[in-house]
């Protein structure tokens, strides 16, 4: 029709998008042979009638009307029933290609225009941090608030401070911050904020209380901040106490996998665990409490590991000096050169490159009696008893951690490990490039491609994943190996540039044993060296395939307070049938029924479904965080999907806020600094609406006075006044359900107008009589 402009009714409920073809009224003709740029009936374009293509996987099941447009293409088989064709503009090869740019910026501009209503609703940096765009990484703290922690919690207060005070302004300032207290009954709420002076204070208010017995909730604490914090970050766990809901461990790792966060854990007093032990005990008591004591730690390392973080074990009077790891943690620009686990004690070398991008080269080691020796680019090579040594220039050993800051080098450097102990070891550095990364399955749609795997990929057979680089516009990818997390086996993948910095990574068979993703690559970012340094860079986070499958449609993302969802899932396996453990956990206890177990053929599936509620007195808005995993027989394997459901009640108003001029008058002489304008507005969204929930500026930097009118929450009065070296203002109204309304107001239009709708008119008179 020549439209450039998105027809925005259409997005909007009950509103009129505009003339709309009968279904008795033909709308296309035959394409001529493979031209159909003209199938579109004449009166039809000259009228704007408002028309769409009929499709169908299979010819014939439901026809389509006489006259009608198909949508066209291969998959679409009413394209063969006359009049023949389509017009679709999905590729340029499709029958209306000619207008395929046409549409795809039409498209581009409807979705601007709706993420404007969004961002004007929620304000530039909410917005910001729901499109991921932040430098800084989020501060998140997972904190055991029982008797004995009151020394831990002085040691967080600190280091808390000292982050705000030094990163808020600058890069590395979070773009959010997170609190979760548990001890035992209780975990929670979590506290999320924006401000600084408010996480601070939340954290000063903390307080180290009751407790009972000594396990405490802390992995329901971890599983509330794994679900609100944003992908990918970092998160700190304080603790003194074995963990009470260990059940919850498989949930934990799910939600790790899925989010790609780092969890370290900061435990103290470890004589603390063994506070069961009592001094009468029977050697064999003893001995059993040590086996518990070993078990309790363990589940804190298992999940450190499979997140790539750490499990730093020190006493109370060591955590200050360990904190340090916070700080330089919350660095933006942190990256992972190698990380490695190994559970029991051997000797092995790990090599890691260095590009000229990296600063502030770092080597993290959590570990009871281990030995090194670190070896330069150069050849040179000190061992971890040589305190004088050139590579090191400074190091810290507290508790079962060292810290070891490196003299940066550009080249490969090679690092011997010798332990009869388990360890993790982590190189990381500074530096701008880094990595993206999801795996992908062939699409089963009729358009073909890929789509995100988002739980566990298939363990044994073909897969792929895309590499996305970010920090380089000249950075390429060379390899892409997928790493056993606990060895050195290591199956490479062959890389094909999609443009854009992506990367598709296809590999012949997907290991069964935990992996990492392994990245190199060169950059050529202006330095004369740089085009011949390989960059390397690895995923935090260990990945787990499987044989079982865990899916769900997700077709209801709202949740109603006080009314039961069902959510249907399905549990597919590619191997050994049986018995399948069900479990579904939420990270806000809202009840929930489902099966405990499922039955599956070899090689077959199943259904099954959650049944979710939200307390009637639920707070609008609140997020709730679904986990449905699914355990094969002998707990050998298992899988995962995550659902999240917005609880919201019903909306039912949708009318838009109205802005209606009062008044404006403008001064303005050819001197704009000695001269102003302003004007007065009355917004309402109506007799029947929800409400006026404010009014902020998105054009223009004059100041905005806001008034209920009469105490009426439909109608606020706005005035406004500026120089008039800025003659526009835009002002963006939202009211109480979301609905955004705008005013553009300029000072060229020197009039003193009074056009009051009816419900304004009636406030103003009001206001008049009070003021009588």
């Amino acid at each position: 029709m020549g439209n450039k402009l998105p027809n925005s009714n259409l997005i909007r409920s009950s509103a009129n998008i505009g003339n709309i073809a009968a279904k008795s009224r033909a709308t296309c003709r035959n394409c001529n042979g493979d031209d159909c740029s003209n199938n579109i009936l004449e009166d039809i374009l000259q009228e704007k009638i408002l028309t769409s293509g009929y499709f169908n996987f299979v010819p014939f099941i439901s026809t389509k009307p006489n006259g009608k447009c198909s949508h066209g293409g291969g998959f679409d088989r009413t394209s063969n029933i006359e009049p023949k064709g389509g017009i679709n503009k999905d590729t340029f090869k499709s029958s209306h290609g000619n207008l395929h740019i046409t549409a795809a910026n039409m498209a581009i501009a409807a979705t601007s225009e709706l993420l404007e209503d969004i961002r004007g609703a929620a304000g530039d940096k909410t917005f910001l941090q729901m499109m991921g765009i932040a430098k800084g990484k989020a501060l998140c703290f997972v904190i055991d608030t029982t008797g004995s922690m009151r020394d831990d919690i002085e040691a967080v207060k600190a280091v808390t401070s000292s982050i705000i005070n030094t990163k808020v302004g600058t890069e590395d300032e979070p773009p959010v911050y997170i609190l979760v207290p548990f001890n035992d009954p209780d975990f929670g709420p979590l506290i999320r904020t924006t401000d600084p002076d408010v996480f601070k204070r939340a954290i000063n208010a903390l307080s180290a209380n009751d407790g009972g017995d000594i396990p405490e909730l802390s992995l329901s604490g971890l599983q509330l901040a794994l679900t609100g914090a944003p992908p990918n970050s970092e998160i700190f766990l304080f603790t003194d106490a074995p963990a009470k809901d260990q059940h919850l461990k498989s949930t934990v790792i799910a939600l790790i996998e899925r989010t790609k966060s780092v969890v370290n854990f900061m435990i103290t007093n470890i004589l603390g665990f063994r506070r069961r032990k009592r001094s009468d005990d029977s050697q064999e008591q003893g001995q059993q409490n040590s086996r518990i004591l070993t078990s309790d730690v363990q589940v804190y390392r298992d999940l450190a590991q499979a997140s790539g973080g750490l499990a730093i074990q020190v006493t109370k009077s060591e955590l200050p000096m360990a904190t340090s790891i916070i700080t330089e943690s919350s660095s933006s620009s942190l990256v992972t050169l190698v990380q490695a686990s190994r559970s029991s004690g051997m000797a092995e070398n790990f090599t890691f490159t260095v590009d000229e991008s990296v600063t502030n080269l770092t080597v993290y080691i959590t570990a009871r009696s281990v030995s090194f020796i670190l070896i330069s680019p150069s050849g040179v090579s000190q061992e971890n008893t040589n305190t004088t040594g050139s590579l090191i220039t400074a190091s810290q050993s507290v508790g079962n951690f060292w810290t070891l800051q490196l003299k940066t080098q550009v080249g490969l450097w090679e690092i011997k490990m010798v332990s009869t102990n388990p360890y993790i070891l982590k190189v990381v550095g500074e530096s701008p490039i880094d990595f993206l990364f999801e795996f992908l399955e062939v699409s089963q749609g009729p358009l073909g491609g890929f789509d995100v795997v988002n739980n566990r990929p298939r363990s044994g057979v073909n897969g792929s994943l895309i590499v996305t680089v970010t920090g380089s516009d000249s950075a390429t990818v060379t390899e892409v190996i997928l790493v056993a997390s606990s060895g050195s086996r290591k199956v490479n993948g062959s890389v094909e540039a999609q443009g854009g910095g992506d990367f598709l990574a296809r590999f012949d068979r997907i290991p069964e044993e935990e992996f990492v993703v392994l990245v190199k690559g060169q950059n050529s970012n202006g330095s004369s060296r740089a085009s011949s340094v390989i960059f390397q860079r690895q995923s935090s986070t260990n990945i787990r395939a499987s044989a079982v499958t865990v899916a769900s449609p997700d077709s209801n993302s709202v949740l109603v307070p006080g009314t039961t969802l069902s959510v249907p899932f399905s549990v597919t396996t590619s191997g050994v049938g049986g018995t399948f453990i069900i479990q579904a956990t939420n990270d806000q206890g809202f009840n929930s029924t489902f099966p405990s177990n499922l039955i599956l053929a070899n090689g077959g599936s199943a259904n099954g479904t959650v049944n979710l509620t939200a307390p009637s007195n639920t707070l609008s808005g609140t997020v709730v965080t679904l986990t449905v995993e699914a355990v094969a027989p002998g707990g050998t394997d298992a899988n995962y999907v995550v659902l999240r459901f917005t609880v919201l009640n019903l909306v039912t108003a949708f009318t838009l806020p109205v802005c209606q001029l009062l008044s404006l008058q403008s001064n303005c002489s050819n001197n704009c600094i000695l001269s102003m304008w302003e004007l007065s507005v009355c917004v309402t969204d109506g007799a029947e609406g929800t409400g006026v929930d404010h009014v902020s500026l998105r054009e223009g930097n004059g100041t905005l006075n806001t008034s209920r009118a009469g105490g009426n929450k439909n109608i606020m009065l706005v005035s406004y006044s500026l120089s008039c070296c800025s003659p526009n203002m835009k002002m963006l109204v939202l009211d109480r359900v979301g609905n955004v309304g705008t005013g553009f107001y300029s000072s060229s239009v020197s009039t003193n107008v009074i056009q009051l709708p009816l419900l304004c008119l009636s406030i103003v008179v009001l206001g008049l009589h009070v003021l009588t």
